[in-house]
């Protein structure tokens, strides 16, 4: 029988339920929601379909132990009692590779990092033997964090972030990440039968998100992972099975009408090239126009865009034009719907009403808010 683990994934804070969401489609249970984390159990084979497929998070961890602690004595200690050798060979490589604390007695990220290996090691040279590990085998780092005094360790399954896709090698000015940008085309009711445009594209994360969704193609399936090497814990078949299954479904004739474009020609070049790594350059629309030539012959399309926010004193002078622009465009768009990240206050301003929704994220370190101008929908196709 196989062994289920509770897995734990972490996500911009407000965006918790189109994680779930997305975990219950690849089918698995939730366990637990929490502010910026949803908790779910599977066994092997969903720790590498979670990371193959989950559009969303960040990272997939194992979670190995929860515990409280207010002093570093029973943080060592509790630490020493988890069965370390169940997820770390002898060779293993493993470290805590990042430390939190909020709200808790233990606050220092570099002594909870300490502390905590050092009880990791003292466990395994008993059970292994050994007084040295060379630890030449593959990488178990560990992330560990305490929240009013509730320690929680997991088992990084993922390695370098799942925002990396593996196509974006060029990106514009203020890029937003392809986890963010596809939380937030989830956010709306845009599917692949409907229009979608990017005025300011970019480095064309939201239309190359988008063609992915509607091709199919799963986020994961152009890079590697850090538990691939795990071979004590998921066998080779499994991961490859789990890539096989990616390849099989992806749809890359799916018709779609998915446009990009931004005044830089070579901002579009690279959206291009970034395209064509996504596999996706032939499903899309790119090039280079300026916002103020935005049209379009059908109804109840999407505009889904990053527009400029204003970092350097002379690009703030341009933006009330530029966010005119847009709403005025926008308002010219018979039944379309406007959604925009954006950290400019006075955007409602200028695009000359104000929305239907707000809400505010954060992009990296920077707040912003998601302003959401919601269309009629469509007419109820005859069957």
């Amino acid at each position: 029988m196989k062994k289920i683990f509770e897995l734990y994934a972490p996500c911009h804070f407000g965006l918790e339920a189109i994680l779930k969401k997305e975990i219950i489609d690849i089918g698995y249970d939730i366990t637990k929601v929490e502010d910026g984390r949803v908790y779910f159990e599977g066994d092997d084979e969903a720790i590498t379909r979670a990371n193959m497929w989950l559009r969303t998070t960040e990272r997939v961890l194992l979670k190995i132990a929860e515990f409280k602690a207010t002093s570093f004595t029973e943080l060592f200690d509790s630490v020493a009692d988890i069965p370390w050798e169940e997820y770390i060979p002898a060779d293993g490589r493993f470290w805590v590779s990042k430390a939190t604390s909020i709200k808790s007695k233990l606050f220092s990220p570099s002594d909870i990092q300490s502390i905590v290996k050092k009880a990791m090691v003292e466990r395994l040279k008993k059970i292994y033997k050994k007084e040295w590990f060379d630890e030449t085998g593959a990488d178990y780092p560990l992330r560990v964090s305490i929240n009013k005094d509730i320690v929680t360790i997991g088992l990084d399954t993922t390695g370098v972030s799942l925002h990396k896709r593996g196509y974006r090698t060029m990106t514009a000015k203020a890029p937003i990440t392809e986890t963010l940008a596809a939380a937030l085309i989830m956010l709306t009711p845009w599917k692949k039968d409907r229009i979608l445009v990017d005025p300011f594209c970019g480095s064309g994360t939201f239309v190359i998100e988008a063609a992915m969704m509607a091709a199919n193609i799963a986020p994961g399936l152009k890079r590697g992972f850090l538990s691939s090497k795990w071979s004590n814990l998921i066998s080779k078949n499994i991961w490859d099975d789990t890539y096989e299954e990616a390849r099989e479904m992806v749809s890359i004739d799916t018709d779609v009408d998915i446009q990009g474009y931004d005044f830089d020609k070579n901002i579009v070049e690279a959206a291009r090239s970034n395209a064509t790594r996504a596999g996706v350059v032939d499903m899309l629309h790119l090039q280079c126009r300026d916002v103020a030539s935005l049209s379009h012959p059908k109804k109840y399309g999407f505009i889904i865009t990053n527009p400029p926010y204003g970092e350097r004193l002379e690009e703030k002078e341009n933006l009330p034009a530029l966010y005119k622009t847009l709403g005025e465009r926008f308002a010219s768009l018979d039944s379309w719907s406007l959604y925009l990240i954006t950290s400019y206050s006075d955007t409602q301003k200028y695009i000359g009403k104000e929305a239907d929704k707000n809400r505010k994220i954060y992009n990296g370190m920077m707040q912003t808010r998601f302003y959401q101008y919601l269309g009629p929908k469509p007419p109820k196709k005859n069957k």
